[in-house]
């Protein structure tokens, strides 16, 4: 519950949003592998495998969040979509952004779960430092 509430403080939505992803994915990096290098004799695999899905959906709500309006979620998913050759019509990423549901229930979707998947979000960016969200999982079983 510690490293779940560490997290959550990081990624509060108005806290994140207000912050660069490098920022964010940085502290959110050193939390994480901090807390797995400490208590990595322990057994729990399925507890990383589930905390690495929370922490992926709550970046997912934060990226969201920062685009704010439908037709810039639109214009970065349709760039997602041609980047990484997902196949999406635009029918399918135009009815994601402008969806009435909240951000939360919004980054649950199959789309938008698809076009920021744990890939994506490990790529690191040069042009603006950012560096890649670990995932917790391969972290630590490597």
């Amino acid at each position: 519950m510690k490293l779940y509430d560490k997290c959550r403080r990081e990624l509060i939505r108005r806290i994140g949003a207000a912050r660069s992803t490098t920022v964010t994915f940085r502290r959110i990096n050193q939390i994480v592998m901090g807390w797995i290098n400490y208590y990595r004799i322990g057994v729990m695999k399925l507890f990383i495998d589930n905390f690495g899905q929370w922490l992926r959906h709550k970046i997912r709500v934060i990226i969201l969040k920062q685009w704010k309006r439908p037709e810039r979620i639109y214009e970065n998913l349709q760039k997602l979509n041609k980047k990484f050759s997902c196949h999406f019509t635009d029918e399918q990423i135009y009815s994601v952004a402008n969806t009435r549901l909240g951000l939360y229930r919004q980054a649950y979707g199959y789309v938008v779960n698809f076009l920021l998947s744990p890939k994506i979000l490990a790529i690191k960016n040069k042009k603006k430092d950012r560096p890649g969200l670990v995932n917790p999982l391969n972290y630590y079983l490597s």
